[in-house]
């Protein structure tokens, strides 16, 4: 790793914590958009960490409302959905029109950060404090779809307008 790559690294880490106190809905906040636009411009691994620390932010802002142990859980399933949102990202991008890669990587990304990252949770909530209570977290789901779209699309929209920028990271 550059040193460059480090420091907008440790950029896209910092606007994490910023997005963590912009809250959706409880911990549901725009902490996951500078993962998502790592992601992209970073790669799948380095998406997964900001993904990873930026829940970890929105979590301590917060609180840690679930618990710390179902926090964990969530951000390592951020990191997952990271992970899978760039490598799709990638894989697509020479095998499809670019509006069709930013459709199918959204498309996969919503429904890693949505019903995937909640169905880890309330595994771990299940766990830990039984059924009914993992069952509660399910009135989230359309919060987390909403703003996994919201955060997607906005990171795709950055992504698009600083293309220049992002070819000199390397």
């Amino acid at each position: 790793m550059t040193t460059k790559q480090l420091v907008i690294t440790a950029l896209f880490i910092a606007l994490s914590f910023v997005g963590a106190n912009i809250k959706i809905f409880g911990t549901i906040a725009f902490d996951s958009l500078p993962a998502f636009l790592a992601a992209l411009v970073l790669g799948p691994a380095l998406g997964a960490v900001i993904g990873l620390l930026g829940h970890l932010a929105t979590a301590l802002t917060s609180g840690f409302p679930l618990s710390l142990p179902i926090h964990l859980a969530v951000a390592i399933a951020m990191a997952l959905t990271m992970y899978v949102f760039g490598w799709v990202h990638r894989v697509m991008a020479p095998r499809t029109t670019p509006m069709m890669n930013r459709l199918i990587t959204g498309a996969v990304g919503t429904f890693m950060n949505g019903p995937v990252s909640l169905g880890i949770s309330m595994l771990a909530l299940g766990i830990i404090a039984g059924r009914d209570a993992a069952m509660g977290l399910l009135t989230m789901l359309p919060f987390l779809l909403i703003a996994s779209i919201a955060n997607i699309v906005l990171a795709f929209i950055l992504h698009g307008s600083l293309a220049g920028v992002w070819e000199n990271i390397d």
